[in-house]
């Protein structure tokens, strides 16, 4: 809340400075921050009396939003890739699969592993669990099994996640 948007009688008040005025009535409180071209920001509402500051709010959140902005630029976002299998894969096409597993994982992302099964192979879960225990045991150096591999339906899926140093 600031200037006018204030409903408390008495204020505790801070200098721009950060000096403590003591308790003063609201309109005191305003007038003291509009002699110093400033505005009276309630910083802490919860509290007897509220918390009053006399500051400059625009600045405040101009260096507020940069921090913001700064902070979002330090995070690292995780996504999830996912790479799909089906049961009867080849020795060839498993290789392949297994490099962009091990190339998303140096890169720090989450991998989804995913096989689907069609028709009549969904009888063979053994022969999906053991392409996925293979994975896991290809990555291990390099990634963590986030999610046993679990079967959702026709799909059997299982997570690894990035080796955390």
């Amino acid at each position: 809340m600031v200037n006018g948007s204030i409903r408390a009688r008495e204020v505790r008040l801070i200098d721009s400075e950060g000096n403590q005025l003591g308790i003063k009535p609201l309109r005191e409180a305003l007038s003291l921050a509009q002699e110093a071209d400033l505005d009276l920001v309630n910083v802490a509402p919860q509290a007897k009396p509220p918390v009053c500051r006399i500051m400059d709010y625009g600045k405040y959140r101009y260096e507020q939003s940069k921090r913001e902005k700064e902070a979002r630029k330090k995070q690292k976002t995780i996504q999830i890739k996912e790479i799909r299998f089906s049961p009867s894969i080849e020795e060839h096409d498993v290789n392949t699969k297994l490099r962009n597993v091990k190339k998303f994982l140096n890169n720090g992302d989450k991998v989804k592993l995913s096989i689907r099964f069609r028709g009549r192979e969904i009888t063979h879960q053994d022969l999906g669990r053991k392409i996925l225990v293979r994975m896991a045991e290809e990555v291990k150096d390099i990634g963590d099994v986030e999610r046993q591999p679990k079967l959702e339906g026709r799909h059997m899926i299982m997570i690894l996640s990035p080796k955390q140093q």
